[in-house]
C-alpha cells in the first residue's frame, strides 16, 4: 500500500475520544493524594478543575510537527486525556496543590479541618 494515497488526516468536524488515564488514589488522615499518568503532557497543557464536587483532569499532547513536514503514518497526532472523580464533601478544593514531573500528576487534596480525625482528651475529675 502506497501511504501518500492514504489520507491521514482526520475530518474538521470529528473529535478525537479522550484517553482515560490511569490514575491512583491514595487517603491519608491529611487527604487524599491522586497521581495521574499523562505521557508526553507538558506542565503548560494540563488543566485541572473543580465544578461542584467534581474534579477534572485534561491533558494534550502533539508531537510537535513543523509546518514543513508532512507526516507519512500518523496514528497518534494528538492525543487528548481526560478523567472527572466526584469528590467527598470532606475535601478542601480551595487548597488542592498540583505538581507535574516526567508525565506524571500529582494532585493533593486536604481534608477540611473538621473531617480530620482527633484526638479527644479524656481529664479525670
Amino acid at each position: 500500500m502506497d501511504m501518500k494515497q492514504k489520507n491521514l488526516e482526520r475530518p474538521a468536524n470529528a473529535e478525537a475520544t479522550p484517553l482515560v488515564p490511569p490514575v491512583d488514589i491514595v487517603e491519608d488522615a491529611e487527604g487524599i493524594l491522586v497521581t495521574a499518568d499523562l505521557p508526553g503532557v507538558a506542565k503548560e497543557d494540563v488543566a485541572v478543575g473543580v465544578e461542584g464536587d467534581t474534579l477534572t483532569i485534561e491533558g494534550v499532547v502533539s508531537l510537535g510537527e513543523t509546518a514543513s513536514m508532512q507526516p507519512v503514518y500518523a496514528e497518534i497526532g494528538v492525543a487528548q486525556f481526560r478523567r472527572s472523580f466526584v469528590l467527598s464533601r470532606d475535601l478542601d478544593t480551595a487548597r488542592i496543590q498540583a505538581q507535574m514531573k516526567d508525565g506524571v500528576l500529582r494532585l493533593r487534596v486536604p481534608k477540611h479541618e473538621q473531617a480530620k480525625p482527633r484526638r479527644i482528651e479524656v481529664r479525670a475529675e
